[in-house]
């Protein structure tokens, strides 16, 4: 049985014990999550790991096989191997520990949720006894006060009339304090009651949470002990087959599989010099090595001249050519490449001689023989060899292939290749164009199907998006706005996208804006997205005026969020879209003075409002705390980790002490989303493309209802790549062409309910090409908004001590494009 520390600690003045047990409870639900973070950080270490050394393994398996040392891969990439299953083994292990503690997880907010009910009365018991000692407090000093008073008028000598008034008051003052030491004697005796049953209740929750816990890094030890022994057993069995693997043995494998013979060369003797054959040898003859085409049409040489020809191929000579090289006057070899000493006579030596002084004998006819070749020596050949490697290998390291359409890796490539960035094909570029749009920052080409070189793979040019002429009405067109004489800008039929369909058709695929989100391409020069945008209340924050310890604290909060969107078509149940967005809170310079001065500042809660608009909430971890367990959909309440925030607003102010206020980045959300009735501006794009000729047209429309409170949108621009050639545009209205981009740019004034038609309308250009037709490209559009959200979240303080000096929001837009 432990001691009852929890009775015997939580009592004090201001009965506040309740109060920190019941948070402490809390927090075990923070030490859980914590620890199922901390184990599948573990586990994403030891799979990486696992994957390294098998990619490690595997490249010994690949390591030169040549040299008495060969064999000693085979031992690395085994031992590897099983270290690899080690790891991957532990990785095992720790993902099912991770499903018994979120399971544990689970049932301890159960657990809580009851504990919270069970101890509503003790919540009660708190209040009132602390109600009550306030009263009391007051009561006495009242008491106290009319006692005195009627004591000096006697003294004073004051009229019977004005003591007895006195008398009167300090009589009534005296029952009411007696009251209320009556009151709270009994809210003491069931404030004690209560507080001895819950602080035994909340003991019993901690010890039985660590002992839970202790349960699990337990077996999180286990298994990570399980693991370095069979690591260690691996390394021993390493060390064991090094030790067995004698230098001995290496040399005698080598010897075994690479050796050339064990006959060695035989002794040579002195000869007699051969006079007749000396002298014939001696006479000078012409040598038809290597001629085309020619045969000997004698049906005995047949035979031996198809053998001479197959000796010919297997040493590299072309079918056709023959080697006349018997007039070379080579010695007969045996198999092994020894001379072959002549059995001859001198007779036989004239009449069977193919170097017979015949003069009827065809000069122009060839003359064959034998041919052998020796085999290669043994001395030099392993030497010749290694060369040949080296150089093949120094010769591939510098060539430079061109880029495999299967998208594999070939076995031989060298390392250095594929470190340099290989050129795209068409259809590559076309695709990382639509996330490295930046229509804000003109220094930056975007990359279109003209960009590429001619090397590159040709695609077939993509369809446009077929147009069904009448099917809808356009939107009118301005009043203000000039007509184009006729054939100017007519390439494309009067077709309005249906920007609103019914919300039950319109379901929202994810999948390409996820792919979208991956890339890294996207310029940040001057992006408007809410990544790049400054933390909102550099313009204006909390007064940094000197803050007394007992003045309501100021704060501002500001919401920033960015929309990206994908229209593709006229289509508006194809449209993609995702929204996210940041929380910061500001604080005061003076407010740090307040915290440090004060060991137990009043702790920053507060409420976010409209979260059942929220897809996923991302509290900062390192300073807020919140209740999981809380039962409201829409509304999330969050409370401040008083001594990080301390800490953090503490270093902010030794790195910037001149700053008058500091940004925290509180919390990230994604909002969710209802498709195209979620843009703040819908688009549908149509392109016309001949050999000569491209008409573009955009349709946009302004969509108040996406926005929480309706609001213009600023800053407005378009960017269209246009290729082909462009020699000349015309647009409606007037757009900035750039002619080194190949880039059309509409720059516009504020977008709103009370722009012309309600904000809808359309952009039109006509371009003259040089080298059509043009490929339809995919367009950019940035904007932003000051003073509305399209989630509709906000903040509302809770407790006192603090107050909400500013609210701020806004959104941008982060990837917004269309496409036909």
């Amino acid at each position: 049985m432990i001691t009852p520390y929890f009775l015997e600690n939580f009592w004090g003045e201001k009965n506040n014990g309740f109060d920190v047990l019941y948070h402490n409870m809390k927090h075990g639900q923070i030490s859980t999550k914590e620890l199922t973070d901390f184990i599948r950080e573990r586990s994403t270490i030891e799979e990486a790991y696992a994957r390294s050394m098998t990619k490690l393994a595997k490249s010994a398996g690949n390591f030169s096989q040549l040299g008495t040392f060969a064999p000693m891969w085979d031992v690395f990439k085994g031992s590897t191997e099983k270290l690899a299953s080690c790891h991957m083994e532990l990785v095992r292990k720790l993902q099912e520990l991770i499903k018994e503690v979120q399971k544990y997880v689970e049932e301890q907010s159960k657990a809580h949720k009851k504990t919270k009910e069970e101890v509503a009365s003790t919540l009660e018991a708190v209040q009132n006894i602390q109600s009550i000692f306030q009263a009391l407090q007051k009561s006495k000093e009242n008491y106290n006060a009319k006692i005195v008073e009627q004591e000096r008028l006697r003294k004073e000598g004051a009229t019977q009339r004005d003591v007895d008034k006195a008398g009167v008051k300090a009589k009534k003052a005296t029952e009411t304090y007696k009251s209320y030491v009556e009151k709270y004697a009994t809210a003491k005796s069931e404030f004690e009651q209560k507080m001895t049953e819950t602080a035994q209740k909340f003991q019993d929750i901690e010890e039985n949470h660590i002992l839970h816990m202790k349960e699990i890094i337990q077996s999180y030890s286990l298994y990570v002990d399980e693991t370095h022994i069979q690591i260690g057993e691996v390394h021993h069995e390493f060390v064991r087959n090094i030790e067995n693997t004698s230098v001995e043995s290496l040399i005698q494998k080598l010897a075994e599989s690479k050796g050339t013979g064990k006959e060695r060369p035989g002794p040579i003797e002195f000869e007699e010099c051969n006079v007749a054959i000396a002298a014939e040898g001696a006479k000078p003859r012409r040598r038809k090595l290597l001629i085309p085409g020619r045969r000997k049409d004698k049906d005995t040489d047949s035979t031996e001249s198809t053998e001479v020809e197959a000796a010919n191929t297997a040493n590299g000579a072309p079918p056709g050519y023959f080697a006349d090289i018997q007039n070379a006057n080579v010695p007969q070899v045996d198999e092994e490449g020894f001379c072959i000493r002549p059995e001859v006579n001198e007779n036989d030596a004239k009449e069977n001689s193919f170097y017979s002084s015949s003069d009827s004998e065809d000069e122009d006819e060839p003359r064959k023989f034998h041919v052998q070749i020796k085999p290669v020596q043994p001395n030099n050949g392993v030497h010749r060899n290694q060369a040949n490697i080296d150089e093949l290998k120094a010769s591939i390291g510098n060539i430079i292939l061109s880029p495999s359409t299967s998208g594999q890796m070939r076995r031989n490539q060298s390392s250095d290749e594929l470190g340099k960035p290989r050129v795209p094909t068409s259809f590559e570029l076309t695709n990382n164009d639509l996330l490295s749009l930046d229509p804000l920052s003109p220094a930056q080409a975007v990359g279109s199907s003209s960009a590429v070189s001619s090397s590159a793979v040709s695609v077939p040019n993509r369809p446009t998006t077929p147009l069904a002429p009448g099917a809808l009405v356009p939107p009118p067109r301005p009043s203000s706005r000039p007509k184009l004489p006729a054939g100017k800008l007519t390439g494309i039929n009067e077709i309005v996208r249906p920007f609103s369909p019914p919300k039950a058709s319109s379901p929202t695929p994810t999948a390409p804006l996820a792919r979208a989100e991956s890339s890294s391409s996207l310029s940040s020069n001057a992006s408007l997205s809410a990544g790049n945008t400054p933390t909102v209340g550099t313009s204006r924050g909390p007064s940094p005026v000197t803050l007394g310890s007992q003045d309501a604290l100021p704060i501002a909060v500001a919401f920033t969020e960015s929309v990206n969107a994908y229209f593709k078509g006229a289509d508006p149940t194809k449209c993609i879209v995702k929204i996210t967005g940041d929380m910061t809170l500001s604080f005061p310079m003076g407010i740090i003075k307040v915290f440090t001065s004060n060991p137990s500042p009043a702790v920053l809660t507060f409420k976010l409002k409209n979260t059942s608009r929220l897809e996923q909430i991302l509290p900062n971890q390192q300073l807020l705390y919140s209740d999981p367990s809380q039962s409201d959909s829409d509304s999330k309440d969050f409370w401040f980790n008083m001594q990080a925030l301390t800490s953090y607003l503490r270093k902010a102010s030794e790195q910037s002490p001149s700053a008058s206020y500091y940004n925290v980045d509180i919390l990230k959300y994604q909002v969710m989303s209802d498709g195209i009735h979620s843009t703040p501006l819908n688009l549908a794009v149509y392109w016309k493309c001949t050999p000569s000729t491209t008409d573009l047209r955009i349709d946009y429309r302004y969509n108040p209802e996406s926005m929480d409170s309706p609001s213009p949108l600023t800053n407005v621009q378009i960017l269209v790549p246009v290729d082909g050639g462009v020699t000349n545009m015309q647009s409606l209205p007037n757009s900035i062409w750039n002619s080194e981009q190949s880039k059309c740019l509409w720059r516009l004034t504020d977008i709103s309910e009370k722009s012309e038609n309600d904000g809808a309308g359309s952009l039109r250009a006509k371009f003259e090409l040089s080298n059509g037709p043009s490929h339809p490209s995919t367009l950019a559009v940035q904007f932003m908004n000051e003073g509305s959200t399209l989630s509709g979240v906000d903040m509302e303080l809770q407790g006192a001590g603090y107050r909400l000096s500013l609210s701020k929001k806004r959104f941008a837009t982060g990837r917004y494009m269309a496409d036909c």
